[in-house]
């Protein structure tokens, strides 16, 4: 039996923080995960349409191994800017490696589309995501907020908001992961149009409401819903504006190699979670960190159980972004809470 760990957050995976940045008016926002101290990363990226910073160099044949921090932004290419202000505010601490004299923060970063969410996006020349970002690694903490927050602050989904969640998970082994994602995928996180999660095999003590499946299913379960098409209760959209970005950690001690493995199992939480997924129109994506503070080796079974409860974590992470959701002025969509029962 799976159980979480005691915040249910990605932070229960020790030697990570997480600080939001939210603009309610520009209805966008970033998200950071800081490490105390440089963690093992990978990345994998399934989705059609990325927009991403600093991924090459997490492949594992490229020499950096370790990252200071990663960054979820809101606000589409723009919101890669929001990078730039992490790095900014690990450099005032002294954080980064030391490259002739000089201190380098290693950053990766990916967004999704929030610009045509009802927000009101006329900045100026500048986009606000640099200072947003270096606001977000400001106020890094243990606890924050899910739902409507951070990158998830204008996410949708097809015909319900999207936003921020997380979850954890704690293994037999001593073993702890966490999941972080900002949902705003082109598909659907419900059964139809119902309140019932894909996800509900996986939920853990009623984490997004404890209504499993619906009995019988309904009759649109196997209909494509997207963002884009036939929405009831909200406003008609165009093609794209999509992608569901994320980050799966653990304390497992993993090479650069094995955290490039769990970013791809975790791409399974998204298939379990989201119908459809992986679209061309979707730049889905999952970071892995991995902090090595349980001083756990696994062996190859222990190995297969991490990847198959990390996708898990994650499944769950999207649902309680959805979850969580609250109601805005100018929405496009309705909250999860209130779709009737």
């Amino acid at each position: 039996m799976f159980r979480t760990g005691p915040r249910n957050l990605i932070t229960d995976v020790a030697g990570l923080r997480v600080g939001n940045a939210t603009d309610a008016l520009l209805k966008s926002g970033v998200t950071t995960v800081l490490c105390d101290e440089p963690a093992i990363a990978g990345v994998q990226i399934l989705g059609g349409a990325p927009g991403t910073r600093e991924t090459d160099l997490l492949e594992p044949h490229n020499s950096v191994e370790a990252v200071h921090a990663v960054v979820l932004s809101g606000g589409s290419a723009f919101g890669l800017d929001a990078a730039s202000g992490v790095q900014a505010a690990l450099r005032e601490r002294g954080i980064g490696f030391e490259v002739g004299g000089f201190r380098v923060p290693i950053v990766p970063a990916a967004i999704l589309f929030d610009l045509r969410n009802g927000g009101d996006k006329d900045w100026g020349r500048y986009p606000p995501y640099r200072d947003l970002g270096y606001e977000a690694a400001q106020t890094a903490a243990m606890d924050f907020q899910l739902g409507t927050a951070g990158a998830g602050t204008g996410a949708l989904t097809a015909g319900l908001k999207g936003g921020l969640g997380s979850a954890s998970t704690l293994l037999d082994n001593g073993v702890t992961i966490g999941a972080l994602a900002a949902v705003n995928p082109t598909g659907s996180v419900t059964v139809g149009r119902t309140r019932h999660f894909w996800a509900a095999p996986f939920e853990i003590d009623d984490e997004f409401g404890g209504l499993g499946y619906p009995s019988p299913m309904p009759d649109d379960a196997k209909r494509i819903l997207l963002k884009y098409r036939d929405q009831h209760g909200g406003r008609q959209m165009e093609t794209g504006g999509n992608t569901t970005i994320a980050v799966i950690a653990t304390d497992a001690v993993l090479t650069k190699a094995a955290a490039k493995r769990l970013a791809i199992s975790v791409h399974d939480g998204f298939v379990r979670a989201i119908w459809p997924t992986h679209t061309p129109a979707d730049g889905d994506l999952v970071f892995a960190l991995a902090t090595g503070k349980s001083g756990v080796r696994l062996e190859a079974d222990a190995a297969i159980d991490l990847y198959a409860a990390a996708g898990a974590t994650m499944a769950r992470a999207i649902s309680r972004g959805v979850f969580a959701a609250t109601p805005a002025e100018n929405d496009f969509f309705p909250v999860w809470s209130s779709r009737p029962g």
